[in-house]
């Protein structure tokens, strides 16, 4: 029965892939922007560098975003404090030249390179950092325009909560002069320069800000950085252009007048445009396309280093997930390593934990993934009261990522395993913006594919945004004292061996709970055509595109 069970998934899994080459429109089901097929797209000006990305971003205001395809376009208009060197997680200067702290921990004072201008000219300097933390952070701040419904929840999310919260990290910001930022914090946060040199936090100009109002960042208005490239056109549903920043502070870069971001959200469509080169370079392609590629003269795979998670997310405000049991019959049911071997080969890889390989000295020595048991499965519900299963909505988002490239037929997966234990699933998708609000607006999804592509080099760029305090209203605000106590124990302590013993008990945890079911840390696949020259990926899922060129 389990080898039978484990061939039919598998010949699911593989017919999924094969129907979803044909309909180009699983994707972008009810999706109110779609992305062109490969044949319809119109050209990119001549001498171009395009980019084919998974989806359209949600916006271009650094902050108020959660998602990979907005961060994407963002590293290429903005800078941040500091960024990452090429390849790693580890930090290099940008907007700041150095920065320490006080021996306590709890004062980081940044000094800030000084001549930058942002792209509508004015002086960038402490003033200009400043107004747009406190933005993100304070709900009172004027220019923060949360009445049109601007959130921030990723500054919740990493730093415990906003201004008058009692889980908020940060106490102040303080200008210290023209060309130095100081930030008081409640208690000490190692990772605090790491944290605020994530994707999201590019720094903005407050001049853009004033005039755009509620409107900053959106198709139509403005998006004023001090990056590589100037924002010119956003073509909603097909591309964002971008322009050579003449001005650039690094001196030599970008090594192209112009950048295409086209949205093209199905792999197929996007492999496509790649070979004819409607495209340049692209992400997120379905594993099985790796043959082609390689067999393609004109093309050559990209690696990007796995740091990342995909999971399917359990919400217990849905009665029958209230109970672990169920939870647990779930993790039961699905079979995981059938559905990784089928949609990502060798470049997925299924384990017990929610963190990847790079970070595993933070995983529990104790724990083994829950077993492919249907009878296990079956047993937990009739014990949880659910011996005839009972319905359950599984939405799954309408645009690839790189723990999910092909997200549709994953669902798809999902579901018949869960069907063979009584679960009734209806599969259910919706725009990508929408898809990511609307998972927080209670009740929220009952349950939803959703990952996580690390920001910095820290297991906190993991836990802390899934279940730190504010992190967990898309899982009907479930909350664990002690998950928090171990969080934030965790970033008070400096010492690698004491961190790796808090975060062995917030493994466990997780586990034990199964609310964020992992499912996957895969190796995103990657491909450009040869003619590109420059482009190195980054473990964090994005990277700027100012090295990159095309012969």
């Amino acid at each position: 029965m389990r080898l039978q069970r484990l061939r039919w998934v598998h010949f699911l899994s593989i017919a999924a892939l094969c129907a979803l080459a044909i309909a180009l429109t699983n994707c972008t089901a009810n999706n109110q922007s779609p992305a062109p097929s490969g044949t319809t797209a119109s050209p990119a000006p001549v001498g171009a560098l395009v980019y084919g990305s998974g989806g359209q971003p949600v916006n271009l205001e650094p902050g108020n975003i959660t998602d990979g395809n907005s961060v994407v376009v963002q590293e290429q208009i903005y800078n941040r404090l500091m960024e990452f060197k090429p390849r790693t997680t580890d930090l290099e200067p940008a907007l700041a030249t150095e920065w320490n702290a006080t021996p306590d921990g709890k004062t980081w004072t940044f000094k800030l390179r000084q001549g930058v201008k942002f792209h509508d000219g004015t002086r960038f300097d402490a003033e200009a950092v400043k107004f747009n933390v406190e933005r993100w952070w304070d709900p009172n701040h004027p220019n923060g325009y949360r009445n049109a419904g601007k959130i921030y929840e990723i500054w919740q999310q990493i730093f415990g909560g906003f201004k008058g919260d009692p889980n908020s990290v940060l106490q102040t910001v303080v200008v210290v002069d023209p060309d130095t930022i100081q930030f008081v914090l409640k208690q000490p946060f190692a990772a605090f320069p790491s944290a605020i040199a994530a994707g999201f936090f590019g720094i903005a100009s407050p001049t853009a800000i004033k005039k755009a109002g509620g409107s900053y960042g959106t198709p139509g208005s403005l998006a004023v950085g001090t990056g590589a490239f100037v924002f010119k056109e956003w073509r909603t549903g097909d591309r964002i252009v971008l322009e050579k920043n003449p001005n650039y502070w690094r001196s030599g870069f970008p090594k192209t007048n112009q950048l295409v971001v086209r949205f093209i959200t199905d792999p197929s469509a996007r492999l496509a445009q790649l070979r004819s080169g409607q495209i340049d370079f692209t992400v997120d392609l379905a594993p099985d396309q790796k043959q082609e590629i390689e067999g393609d003269v004109n093309l050559q795979v990209s690696a990007r280093p796995s740091f990342n998670v995909g999971y399917l997310a359990l919400n217990p405000s849905y009665k029958p997930l209230s109970d672990v049991r169920v939870r647990q019959a779930i993790a039961h049911a699905i079979n995981r390593p059938a559905i990784v071997q089928a949609f990502w080969g060798d470049l997925g890889k299924h384990d017990a934990h929610f963190l990847p390989e790079p970070v595993a000295w933070a995983n529990s020595a104790k724990l083994e993934p829950y077993a492919f048991d249907p009878e296990k499965a079956k047993q937990r519900l009739t014990e949880a009261g659910y011996a005839n299963g009972f319905d359950l909505e599984l939405w799954y988002m309408p645009v690839s990522r790189p723990y999910f490239p092909t997200p549709k037929p994953i669902a798809e997966a999902f579901a018949a395993d869960l069907s063979a234990i009584g679960i009734r699933v209806s599969l259910k998708t919706k725009d990508w913006a929408a898809y990511l609000a609307d998972r927080r607006k209670p009740p929220g999804y009952q349950s939803f594919m959703m990952g996580w592509t690390a920001d910095y080099g820290d297991p906190d760029s993991f836990y802390y945004p899934h279940y730190g305090p504010g992190s967990t209203s898309d899982i009907g605000n479930w909350k664990s004292d002690r998950m928090f106590q171990l969080l934030n124990q965790a970033r008070v302590i400096q010492e690698q061996a004491g961190r790796a013993k808090v975060y062995a008990e917030i493994d466990q945890l997780q586990h034990q709970e199964v609310l964020r079911l992992p499912i996957v840390h895969s190796q995103p696949l990657l491909a450009q055509r040869k003619t590109v020259k420059g482009w190195v990926p980054s473990p964090l899922g994005s990277e700027p595109f100012e090295s990159v060129s095309k012969e």
